[in-house]
């Protein structure tokens, strides 16, 4: 997703570095899932087990980060019904097109308790959540344009209020009381993105100076994500030694709990103030960057999100769960392949894009499309 992450005819480099690492760290998200190397409750530590989850108690800020992005520039830009197009066409791309791939190859597998439910993932993946963040984003995207005019509107100090609000409901009280509330999504819903959003569209909008400088925003990303490791091991002890908490155990790794906010806040503050030198490594970096959702779609695909792991193990050897220099060049090199396999795949899909693009151009249904973006804007 781009979102007119630009600055002059360029496109911030700084920015578009960050939806990398950002990118980067959701893949060691899923990595340490589906190896299953994190902490669990009332069993014993391993030394793989703590660093997964000191890394993955860093890397949890990397999708409330990529959010605040297309809030930040989303905020002060034009939603356009093409753009939503363009990225329904694209989800549709990939749990169509790989589905296809995987059958002709081989590879695709049917379960016995496979239902036509599962067919319904592919032919509406938005609706189905085949992939959550993409239905999610896609609501928060529709509704941007109503958000922009109430951002506009607003006075600053109604804006904070209603953010404000929004965070006691969505992250303060959750993040603080042990007990599980029902309207609770762990920041897995559109209902957080949209907190997010406008999180982003303040700042932008009143040039907020968050944490003064690079220096402080770094300083509170590392402090925000020792303190949730902090949490995670303190209450894995505690309900080793007492008991309780098992529910609570799970929240500093939820996107919407409070440290994981500020350790979000502060590294999107750190790339901010950051400043990319403007050479060839800055073109890589905007060449680069779009494609970075093509990886999400690419690796979380339903008939890839909890096999590719084991593929790439046929690559590169199995996860060695028992030596953590090992375990860190596993992770290491599995990230190196899924970056790269999903840049390439994405690279692919926007050049049959643009071919469609260009040979659609002048047809009855690419004009109206383009009168709805006027007659919107």
């Amino acid at each position: 997703m781009s979102d007119g992450v630009v600055l002059g005819k360029k496109r911030n480099a700084n920015f578009e570095l960050l939806r990398i690492v950002a990118m980067i760290m959701i893949i060691v998200l899923h990595y340490n899932t589906y190896c299953d190397t994190l902490i669990h409750l009332g069993m014993p530590v391993t030394g793989v087990e703590v660093y997964a989850t000191i890394l993955e108690a860093f890397c949890i800020t990397g999708l409330n980060t990529y959010v605040f992005i297309s809030g930040y520039f989303l905020s002060n830009s034009k939603v356009k019904l093409s753009r939503v197009l363009q990225l329904i066409c694209q989800v549709f791309f990939y749990t169509v097109m790989i589905s296809l791939v995987m059958m002709i190859t081989g590879t695709y597998v049917v379960r016995s308790n496979d239902s036509f439910y599962k067919i319904v993932q592919y032919l509406f993946p938005i609706t189905s959540e085949h992939y959550w963040f993409v239905t999610a984003y896609i609501i928060m995207y529709v509704l941007a344009p109503v958000m922009n005019s109430a951002i506009h509107a607003l006075s600053r100090k109604q804006l904070k209020t209603v953010i404000l609000g929004l965070l006691i409901w969505f992250c303060f009280i959750k993040s603080f009381v042990p007990v599980m509330f029902v309207t609770d999504k762990w920041g897995y819903d559109y209902g957080w993105f949209i907190v997010l959003y406008l999180i982003a569209a303040y700042i932008r909008k009143y040039d907020v100076r968050v944490f003064y400088n690079a220096r402080n925003s770094l300083i509170v990303f590392f402090i925000s994500c020792i303190i949730i490791a902090f949490m995670k091991f303190g209450i894995y002890y505690i309900n080793l030694t007492r008991g309780g908490f098992i529910y609570f155990f799970d929240v500093p790794f939820h996107f919407n709990y409070f440290f994981t906010l500020t350790g979000s806040l502060g590294l999107f503050s750190f790339f901010r103030y950051y400043r990319v030198k403007e050479n060839k490594t800055a073109d890589v970096i905007r060449f680069i960057a779009p494609f970075t959702f093509g990886v999400y779609l690419l690796h979380m695909h339903i008939e890839m999100k909890d096999r590719w792991v084991e593929w790439i193990e046929h690559i590169i050897g199995e996860v060695p769960v028992h030596s953590v220099p090992l375990y860190a060049l596993h992770l290491a090199a599995s990230i190196v392949i899924i970056f790269t396999a999903g840049v390439f795949v994405d690279w692919i899909r926007k050049l049959v894009f643009g071919f469609v693009g260009r040979v659609c151009h002048d047809t009855w249904l690419f004009k109206k499309i383009r009168q709805w973006d006027e007659s919107l804007c």
